[in-house]
């Protein structure tokens, strides 16, 4: 049963881990160092994992961050080895098992402060190019609600990665951040449960 659903129960104890570091967040957001707790609206999931939060105090926050990261990252990495055994392609069998492997160790080092933005950076081009592997899959099946699904959030996480990349609409990215981290969990979530083998398995090219 834990095996069935490790997947979700990986996701959830991520999600309260992260929201619980929420509400030992001391204070302080790039816009207004002297506020007071985490800022939805303008706090990013990294300044729970920093070690000094943004108005300078200790941040309590971190040891329930790292938690939440790692679980989520151990998380998306056993869904990317379960979702790559369902792909009669090879190739893209391969990306995605083994890119997501590799996405999955730089997510664990994001952690680390001195690591975090490169490390977010190189798994963030990973994660571009697996998860367009997966979006490619999805349409050539015949799961219409999956492949709206998919394009919306591939759009929305492409556009997103401009934003960062591009340092361009920086004042909407706390918030694009979250909403990212949302529909990827609804995606990867419908993934595991709503598609099976043989809705690839004729899929060869």
């Amino acid at each position: 049963m834990v095996k069935k659903h490790l997947i979700l129960i990986g996701i959830l104890i991520s999600v309260i881990l992260l929201i619980i570091a929420t509400l030992y967040y001391p204070g302080g957001t790039y816009e207004d160092e002297n506020s007071i707790g985490y800022d939805w609206a303008n706090n990013y999931i990294s300044n729970l994992l920093r070690p000094l939060a943004v108005n300078g105090a200790e941040n309590t926050a971190r040891p329930f961050a790292i938690l939440g990261v790692l679980f989520l990252s151990a998380s998306f990495g056993v869904f990317f080895i379960k979702f790559s055994n369902r792909i009669k392609i090879k190739s893209a069998s391969f990306v995605i098992k083994y890119l997501g492997v590799l996405a999955t160790i730089l997510g664990f080092i994001t952690v680390v402060p001195s690591m975090h933005d490169i490390m977010v950076t190189a798994s963030s081009i990973l994660t571009l190019l697996i998860f367009f592997y997966i979006t490619a899959m999805v349409i050539k099946s015949k799961l219409n609600l999956m492949k709206v699904l998919s394009i919306t959030f591939l759009s929305t996480f492409y556009f997103a990665a401009y934003m960062y990349f591009t340092r361009s609409f920086l004042e909407y990215m706390p918030i694009m951040q979250k909403v990212i981290f949302l529909i990827k969990i609804v995606w990867i979530l419908s993934l595991e449960y709503l598609t099976r083998e043989e809705d690839f398995q004729h899929i060869t090219k």
